[in-house]
């Protein structure tokens, strides 16, 4: 199974924010989408980075301060680690799994295409599983 099926089933649409965001507007852009992680877009439509929940909790523990005045720009992950549609599920996983992120963009040739997270990937894994052992079962008690 690839990138692609798990974005296909989920569907590509990202919640984005801009780095010049205050932390407030995209806490409340988290709140009314329902989402936990928004992708950073620049004016030029390219992604520079990525905000969580986990990081604007971080910063109300640390800071003790006005979100309304702080910027995305200044609180987002840069370093992003981003898959690609070919990509295999379990090589995203693995991705994921050993750089302890729980979401990662989907880039094809510069261009956004979706957004997956962990728990994506493993209920791809699972349903693919299933699927396997449900074909072997049935060729077992054919023969």
């Amino acid at each position: 199974m690839k990138v692609r099926d798990i974005l296909h089933t989920k569907g590509a649409t990202v919640i984005t924010t801009t780095p010049d965001a205050t932390l407030h507007d995209a806490l409340r852009t988290l709140v009314d989408s329902r989402v936990v992680t928004l992708v950073v877009i620049d004016p030029a439509g390219k992604v520079v980075g990525i905000i969580t929940e986990r990081d604007l909790l971080r910063v109300c523990a640390e800071l003790n301060g006005e979100i309304d005045r702080l910027r995305v720009a200044d609180w987002m992950t840069t370093h992003l680690i981003i898959g690609v549609p070919r990509d295999e599920v379990g090589y995203i996983m693995g991705i994921m799994t050993h750089n302890r992120i729980r979401h990662s963009p989907i880039m094809d040739d510069g261009r956004l295409e979706g957004i997956i997270s962990i728990g994506d990937v493993v209920k791809a894994q699972l349903e693919e599983t299933e699927f396997e052992n449900r074909y072997l079962k049935d060729y077992i008690q054919r023969q």
